[in-house]
């Protein structure tokens, strides 16, 4: 035993007086290399490094609607993808506390027992009572890199639950703008219902008077009959979008209790700028960089592969089977052993794994720097978006009421007989038509504001 364990202290110590610079790097610590470019929203957007962000908000003050918080918490308690997520945290957080225990000695206790007879002498009968001790010692952080790695793993998980939640509300959020879009088409067809209805009934007037012709009535009223399709299609759509919604909250098909789109208010601004390393909150550049620190350690642990692995062992026990004769009752017995495991030749296979590890790092650098640039773009779009809405809203608005006066002068003048029918047609529709593209901006401005939000990292927290 002290022979054994000196060749392993010489060795030791000759390893560290020939390479202790390599050896310190193996216990270096992951330094992260993850930077943001300062124009990764592009040029268009301006930048101040003290600007305020939506992603500083939590989603309950992002999401003021109280109807719509309610929706989201019933999804973040019952969503599958969310309970699949907490669980994949819970195996990662069993596996690093195995990681951290593999610095502490196993011990076994692997009784047995025997009888035996020979010529046919009396039974003899042995056993063996031993306690063993298996104990690796981490000279060259090789259990320590396996530690590090199953933390990575862990923070992935914990990243990877954040952006399952954050795609669980970005999703129960649009499908809610969704729901409140088509009430404000149905809202808009049933009001338009009414007013063709009038149309259609003055024009069969006029023509029981001799002051219009059947051809009027009948375009007329297959104008009046398509608003008919175009609501039960409406109220088809929304019970469409109602389920799609319940299985999101893992619930029965159900009514969704809902506010109004108008409660939607679009910003003026939405931002004096955006600081680019706001980046860094979301969960797909963090996984990223997560993921070159995990490579890392298994670059680093294949690294430690090529330097010795030292073990100690020892047995503690009672036998009553030592030495040539059987001793009854038992002795202790007593069993101490250090080894040392040095690789001299593997085939290559520590060669090619440190290779591929390597290359494995510089592929992950690569995905980082394209994580980043399409999270960029996303932010850039979205923030395209927002702006584009807020322009056209006055548009929109002010068209509506232009056509809303041009609608009641032109059936005025039918009324009179100064109008033919197919004026007051087109205005009929244009008016209709004017009136759903003010309420589908107005969706499109909230679901900029919402891919805005998660695009720099909202709804983390």
């Amino acid at each position: 035993m002290k022979t054994s364990f000196k060749i392993i202290v010489l060795s030791l110590a000759a390893l560290s007086l020939t390479g202790c610079g390599t050896i310190k790097s193996l216990h270096s610590e992951y330094q992260s290399q993850a930077t943001i470019p300062a124009d990764v929203f592009g040029s268009a957007v301006n930048m101040a490094a003290d600007s305020t962000s939506l992603a500083d908000l939590s989603w309950r003050e992002f999401f003021t609607d109280p109807l719509l918080q309610r929706l989201i918490d019933t999804a973040l308690v019952h969503n599958t993808d969310i309970n699949s997520a907490r669980i994949a945290i819970q195996q990662s957080e069993a596996s690093l506390a195995a990681a951290k225990q593999a610095f502490f000695p196993s011990v076994y206790l692997s009784p047995s027992g025997s009888i035996s007879s020979f010529g046919g002498s009396a039974a003899s009968k042995t056993y063996n009572v031993p306690l063993q001790v298996n104990w690796d010692i981490d000279a060259f952080g090789s259990i320590k890199d396996k530690k590090r790695k199953a933390e990575m793993v862990l923070l992935q998980a914990q990243v990877g639950e954040q952006a399952v939640r954050a795609n669980i509300i970005s999703a129960v959020a649009q499908q809610y703008s969704t729901l409140l879009l088509l009430d404000q088409q149905l809202e808009i067809l049933l009001a338009t219902d009414s007013l063709w209805n009038i149309s259609l009934e003055t024009q069969k007037i006029l023509w029981e008077n001799g002051k219009s012709y059947s051809t009027a009535v009948n375009q007329m009223e297959s104008s009046y009959l398509g608003v008919k399709t175009s609501i039960v299609d409406a109220r088809r759509n929304i019970r469409e979008v109602e389920n799609s919604l319940c299985r999101l909250l893992a619930i029965t098909p159900q009514h969704i209790e809902r506010s109004h789109l108008g409660k939607y208010s679009l910003p003026r601004r939405f931002a004096t700028g955006v600081p680019a390393m706001l980046l860094q909150n979301r969960p797909d550049v963090k996984l990223a960089d997560l993921a070159m620190a995990e490579a890392f350690y298994n670059t680093q642990a294949a690294r430690a592969a090529f330097y010795p692995s030292i073990s100690l062992q020892g047995i503690a026990g009672w036998t009553n089977s030592a030495g040539g004769g059987v001793v009854n009752p038992g002795k202790i017995l007593l069993n101490a052993v250090a080894s040392l495991t040095q690789p001299i030749y593997a085939q290559g296979k520590l060669k090619a794994n440190l290779k591929i590890n390597q290359l494995a790092q510089e592929d992950l650098m690569n995905q980082y720097v394209q994580t980043v640039i399409e999270a960029g773009s996303e932010v850039n779009e979205a923030l395209a978006d927002c702006q584009a809405a807020v322009e056209k809203h006055g548009y929109y608005h002010r068209q509506v009421e232009v056509l809303k006066d041009a609608y009641r002068g032109t059936h005025e003048l039918m009324d009179n007989g100064k109008a033919s029918y197919l004026e007051v047609l087109t205005a009929q529709e244009t008016l209709l038509n004017a009136q759903l593209n003010e309420a589908t901006n107005m969706y499109n401005g909230a679901l900029g504001i919402i891919a805005l939000y998660i695009a720099l990292g909202g709804a983390t927290r």
